[in-house]
């Protein structure tokens, strides 16, 4: 059995530069009927809303399907099965989780083809990115249930001979993870392992753009055999968002928010959070730098800004939005950065093959990068690549060059398919444009010079530095910024500590 959700897309009125002729099909989503959830999920159970609201496939604008859309009841609701849940989730054994986080594993990477065209249809993301998204939220889920059972406590060495001091760590409670659009999967399954394996139970609320992506993973969980009140999930529109996100992150019974979002939206659920002083995690912008030195190797430091830049259309946190290119390798980087991006970017529905670069999320986010381009042009900027917006929420990959620091597209993310170019002459000169940010999240660097590498490298003010590499994510790895990039890490085996607190227990009263 299958549901299958028939997708029209709009017929454009003529060919547009840059839109292959693919885009004047039909798409369809057909996935396995249990998959394709619209209810939200609560204590085990599927439970509809008084209203519903559409899920849109970016690149047409046409409905997918509605879902439930829930207001603060239901977010109470969850927030206390999930306090309930954690009484007896907490009591499981580190083995038990683990074995429980490993069969979701198993669930995710038996149904990634389903799971892929969710992301694709939802998101607007290409379907072989989505596929890599699904194999990386998975691999979340198998790093934490392995850390599940590596949570250490310490034995401390007593000053006095009567005593034995003991460090324990045990988990803060309910969690409430609050995720974006741009890896509807990943950034559930990042966060709720680790809160699982430390013993919390969690409420999720998934962007009002991709909840089928969260949806669908509340299935497998519950086919994983994940008890009920420990992982739910609460829809809902973009009306709701301000009154549901409000629950979670005042409601007594929550001791911890996980957030991956804008810093604007971060520092007001801190404020929110701040009066029943929440532990906190938050994942916020980046405004990345990617300097190319002269010693670097130009092909891979293409192959670098490729990866880096146009990843999902330029939608990631840790896209690169600032080219910095020292002069004598300046021309050479262009010319071959400009081939590269006529063999192998192709503008498309992300579920034709041949399609590298999907839509941007809505028609508000092409209207951004349009906006930074137009005012790049203004200020003396040259177009080398694309540069115009085309229907609906696509624009076309485009290459500037000329750029200067005084334009919008170095002073703000873009979270588009932007490239901007700016020469420098020194280090010095790249490192305090690189640095000149109040955010700091991911960075880039490409050069053969060890020295500089490792002097680049310590000067970089971000949490996340990539040496002639451009795509840095692994659950391996600490996950994280500094300035206002965030708070805390994902990822890593310092990610589950984001989920404990340290209990001090003083064992008094001993016989020498």
């Amino acid at each position: 059995m299958s549901a299958l959700c028939v997708l029209r897309t709009r017929c454009f009125p003529r060919q547009v530069s840059g839109l292959p002729a693919a885009m004047q099909r039909h798409y369809s989503l057909d996935v396995s009927a249990p998959l394709l959830r619209t209810q939200g999920y609560i204590d085990g159970r599927w439970v509809s809303a008084a209203s519903v609201f559409p899920v849109l496939d970016p690149a047409t604008g046409k409905e997918i399907t509605r879902v439930s859309d829930f207001g603060p009841a239901e977010a109470k609701q969850a927030v206390d099965a999930a306090y309930k849940a954690f009484h007896s989730w907490k009591q499981c054994t580190a083995k038990e989780r683990s074995i429980l986080l490993r069969k979701w594993f198993d669930l995710l990477t038996l149904h990634k083809e389903d799971l892929a065209k969710l992301v694709t249809f939802e998101s607007g993301k290409p379907m072989r990115e989505a596929l890599g998204e699904i194999t990386y939220a998975a691999s979340f889920l198998e790093w934490f249930s392995e850390e599940a059972r590596r949570v250490y406590g310490d034995i401390v060495p007593s000053p006095a001979k009567d005593r034995k001091i003991l460090l324990l760590k045990q988990p803060v409670g309910v969690a409430s993870i609050i995720t974006p659009w741009n890896f509807p999967s990943a950034m559930i399954t990042r966060k709720v392992g680790a809160a699982l394996a430390a013993g919390c139970t969690v409420v999720v609320k998934p962007a009002e753009d991709t909840p089928l992506s969260a949806l669908a993973l509340a299935e497998l969980a519950e086919q994983a055999g994940i008890p009920a009140g420990v992982f739910n999930v609460v829809p809902c529109s973009r009306e709701k968002t301000p009154s549901v996100g409000e629950v979670l992150c005042t409601d007594p019974l929550v001791a911890k928010i996980s957030f991956t979002g804008s810093t604007a939206t971060g520092k007001v659920l801190l404020k929110m959070a701040a009066d029943t002083v929440k532990k906190a995690s938050m994942e916020l912008g980046g405004h990345a730098p990617f300097i190319v030195f002269d010693s670097a190797d130009v092909d891979k430091a293409v192959a670098g800004a490729m990866g880096s830049k146009f990843r999902n259309s330029g939608q990631t946190c840790v896209c690169s939005n600032r080219f910095l290119v020292q002069s004598g390798i300046h021309d050479r980087f262009m010319e071959k950065l400009g081939q590269a991006m006529d063999s192998e970017l192709r503008v498309g529905h992300g579920s034709e093959p041949e399609t590298t670069q999907g839509p941007l999320i809505n028609a508000r986010a092409a209207e951004k990068v349009a906006h930074q381009v137009s005012d790049a042009v203004s200020r003396g900027a040259k177009v080398l690549k694309g540069g115009k917006r085309l229907d609906g929420s696509f624009m076309e990959p485009t290459l500037l060059a000329n750029v200067s620091t005084e334009m919008l597209c170095m002073k703000e993310e873009t979270f588009g398919p932007l490239l901007p170019v700016i020469r420098f002459d020194t280090e010095e000169e790249a490192l305090a444009i690189a640095n000149a940010s109040n955010v700091g999240l991911a960075s880039y660097c490409y050069s053969q010079d060890v020295s500089q590498i490792w002097r680049v490298a310590e000067a970089l003010e971000a949490g996340i530095v990539g040496i002639n590499e451009g795509l840095l994510s692994t659950p391996e790895a600490s996950f994280g910024g500094v300035k206002q990039s965030g708070l805390g890490c994902e990822g890593s085996k310092h990610g589950i500590k984001e989920y404990l607190e340290v209990k001090y227990v003083c064992f008094g009263g001993l016989k020498p």
